[in-house]
C-alpha cells in the first residue's frame, strides 16, 4: 500500500486519484438524487445525508492523502486512518451496508410525509374540544323539587269540594288526558242540576263535540222520545251527561285512563244532583259506572248501584237506531227504571213529576 502511494506521489498522480474518487462520489451522488426525483420530501431529505455522507468520507480521505505528501509523520497518520477504515469496511460486510441504504430508502418511500406540527397549531387552539360542555352552562345545577313546583303553580282545589260553577270551568279547562289535544268542545251535561233521573251516557260524539251538548242528533231526538214515554222531558226533572267529557277521536271507546282521570267529574256530578236514579245508556257506560266487564244483555232486567244511587241498564239511542229490534228491550228496562224510581222518590215529588 506504501509503495503504491509513494509511486503516485512520484509519479505527480496523487490529486488524479483525488479527483477521480470526487468524480466518482459526485457521479454517485447524482445517480441517487435522479433516483429521488418525484419522491417526497422524506426521501430527498434521505438521499442527501447520505450524499452529505459520501462527501465527507472523500473529504476525509483526502485530507490523508494531502498530510501524507506534507509530512512523514502526516503520512503515518493517514496510513492510520486508512487502516481503521479499511478494517471496519473488512469487519461490516459489503452488502450490509448497501442494504441499509436500501432498508433507509424504502422505508423513507413507504412513510408518508407528516405535516408540520407548528404550523398547525393555531388551528387546534382555534377549534374548541370534542368533550365541550360548555352549553349545558345554562341547565339548572339540579331539577326543581316538588314544592318549588308547587309554589310556582298554586295548587287546585279538590274536585269533590267544587260547585256546579267551578266545576264546570274546571272542565272546560281539563287537560289530563290526550282527549283535550282534538277536542272542539268539552261536554260537561245539561238539564235540571236538582233532577231525581240522571241520564249517563259513554262519551260526546261528532255533534256533541260540536255544539258541546249531550245527545244531540238523532240519537238525542230518540232519546227525548223515551223520555216523554215516561212523562219526563230534557231539563223537566231530568239531568244528562257523559262518563268522558271529551270526544275521543273517530269516535272510538276511551282509554281506561281517560275514564280514571275524568270519573272524578262525573262523581262530583252525581253528588250535587242527588238523583234518586241513574240510566245508564250503553254498554261501555255501564261498565265504567259498575267496574265490571259483563255484557249489556247479563246487566240488564236488574238494579244495581253507584255511589249509593239506584242503576238501570238500557242500551244506547245510538244503537237503537241500528237495532230497531232491541227497542221493545229497551221499553222493559225504562219500565224497570220507573218502577225503582217510584219506589225511591217521596210521593210529593211523583206527584209533581206526573203533573
Amino acid at each position: 500500500m506504501a509503495l503504491h502511494e509513494s509511486a503516485l506521489e512520484e509519479l505527480g498522480l496523487a490529486p488524479i486519484w483525488m479527483r477521480r474518487g470526487i468524480a466518482r462520489h459526485a457521479a454517485v451522488a447524482d445517480d441517487a438524487h435522479a433516483q429521488a426525483e418525484g419522491a417526497d420530501a422524506a426521501t430527498r431529505a434521505a438521499a442527501s445525508v447520505d450524499v452529505e455522507a459520501r462527501g465527507e468520507d472523500v473529504a476525509v480521505r483526502a485530507a490523508a492523502v494531502s498530510a501524507d505528501n506534507g509530512t512523514g509523520n502526516g503520512n503515518g497518520a493517514a496510513r492510520a486512518a486508512l487502516s481503521r477504515e479499511a478494517g471496519e469496511s473488512q469487519t461490516e460486510p459489503q452488502g450490509a451496508a448497501a442494504s441499509r441504504r436500501e432498508t433507509t430508502s424504502d422505508e423513507a418511500h413507504r412513510t408518508p410525509p407528516q405535516p408540520a406540527r407548528r404550523a398547525s397549531a393555531p388551528d387546534a387552539e382555534a377549534a374548541p374540544p370534542d368533550d365541550d360542555f360548555a352549553w349545558f352552562d345554562d341547565l339548572p345545577a339540579e331539577p326543581p323539587s316538588h314544592t318549588e313546583a308547587q309554589v310556582a303553580r298554586p295548587a287546585q282545589p279538590a274536585v269533590d269540594t267544587l260547585d256546579w260553577s267551578a266545576l264546570e270551568e274546571r272542565v272546560s279547562a281539563c287537560e289530563h288526558c290526550r282527549l283535550c289535544e282534538k277536542r272542539t268542545n268539552t261536554v260537561f251535561g245539561v238539564g235540571d242540576r236538582e233532577a231525581d233521573w240522571m241520564l249517563i251516557g259513554e262519551a260526546p260524539g261528532e255533534n256533541e263535540d260540536r255544539q258541546g251538548e249531550p245527545f244531540v242528533g238523532q240519537a238525542g231526538k230518540l232519546l227525548d222520545n223515551m223520555l216523554r214515554s215516561l212523562g219526563l222531558a230534557r231539563g223537566m226533572n231530568v239531568y244528562i251527561a257523559n262518563v268522558i267529557k271529551c270526544r275521543p277521536p273517530g269516535n272510538r271507546n276511551p282509554e281506561p285512563d281517560e275514564v280514571a282521570r275524568c270519573e272524578p267529574y262525573l262523581q262530583r256530578q252525581v253528588a250535587l244532583v242527588k238523583p234518586k236514579l241513574i240510566v245508564a245508556l250503553g254498554r261501555f257506560a255501564a261498565q265504567s259506572l259498575l267496574k265490571t266487564d259483563a255484557s249489556i244483555s247479563s246487566l240488564r232486567g236488574r238494579v244495581h248501584e253507584y255511589e249509593g244511587v239506584p242503576v238501570v241498564v238500557t242500551y244506547h239511542p245510538a244503537y237503537l237506531l241500528r237495532s230497531l229490534g232491541d227497542k221493545a228491550k229497551s221499553w222493559q228496562d225504562l219500565c224497570l227504571a220507573r218502577d225503582t224510581w217510584h219506589n225511591a222518590a217521596p210521593q210529593d215529588t211523583q206527584a209533581g213529576a206526573s203533573k
